[in-house]
């Protein structure tokens, strides 16, 4: 599996199959038992600020404001407390918070908290972005603004992404490329490679047909979950099978 710089990449499968597994050992919290995670050309051994997480509960810091848990994220810079300040503004206004930098988070919504915790990722200036279901909490109306929000800020940086999601239609709206995983042990599945004009119509014949494909392929995976599940003969967690994974 091949991601390249500033392509946009969702990871499709079955629940457990270890799709959350897979951004872990891409951000160094885990380290394989087999095969590697090359980086930039370099196996990843640690985590690092070049490779920033985006959780699904938001991970904030109650007691800070707004601007106070974006700037968290240059703690270890060497910048000036004015030049933080200044480069959180620019990731304020790229999130659209702006005139919420000085609330603290627990008055937020839940989208606006994500789009804090996507500020406080981005203002490292990360060569990747890891997104772990980070809209699955939020209601519809919310993961339907959150999703064009994370696009244009996708366009507007050109940061590469690697996003889990288990919505098919999450995954073609926002995706260059979709891996489908097996159920476990995780294998590939099948790649796909979404060449729709953005923004995209969710209700073009293009777009409904690609959704029916994959759907059509995880409903098999799915069985053999339930299948596996019945026989007693479940891996935790899943297993990632082959060699690497590349990020160019």
């Amino acid at each position: 599996m091949d991601v390249n710089n500033g392509e946009f990449v969702c990871l499709l499968g079955p629940s457990g199959c270890g799709k959350t597994v897979l951004l872990y050992l891409v951000a160094g919290f885990l380290k394989p038992t087999t095969g590697q995670i090359v980086f930039d050309g370099s196996p990843v051994t640690k985590p690092g600020t070049d490779r920033m997480m985006v959780f699904q509960d938001y991970v904030l810091f109650p007691w800070l404001t707004v601007r106070g848990n974006i700037m968290f994220g240059l703690e270890k810079s060497r910048l000036s407390p004015r030049d933080k300040e200044i480069l959180a503004d620019k990731y304020l206004d790229l999130v659209g918070l702006t005139k919420f930098r000085d609330w603290y988070v627990h008055t937020l919504s839940g989208g606006m908290k994500q789009r804090v915790a996507i500020a406080r990722a981005l203002i490292s200036n990360p060569k990747i972005l890891l997104m772990d279901e980070p809209f699955s909490a939020l209601d519809s109306q919310n993961r339907k603004y959150m999703r064009q929000s994370l696009e244009s800020i996708w366009l507007r940086t050109r940061k590469t992404v690697l996003f889990v999601t288990h919505s098919v239609n999450e995954a073609i709206y926002l995706a260059d490329t979709i891996h489908l995983f097996s159920s476990s042990p995780a294998r590939i599945k099948k790649t796909y490679r979404i060449d729709l004009p953005r923004p995209r119509d969710q209700h073009s014949s293009e777009f409904v047909q690609i959704s029916r494909d994959i759907e059509a392929e995880l409903i098999e995976e799915f069985r053999k979950t339930l299948e596996r599940e019945s026989r007693g003969d479940v891996t935790l967690g899943g297993i990632l099978e082959g060699k690497s994974l590349p990020i160019n």
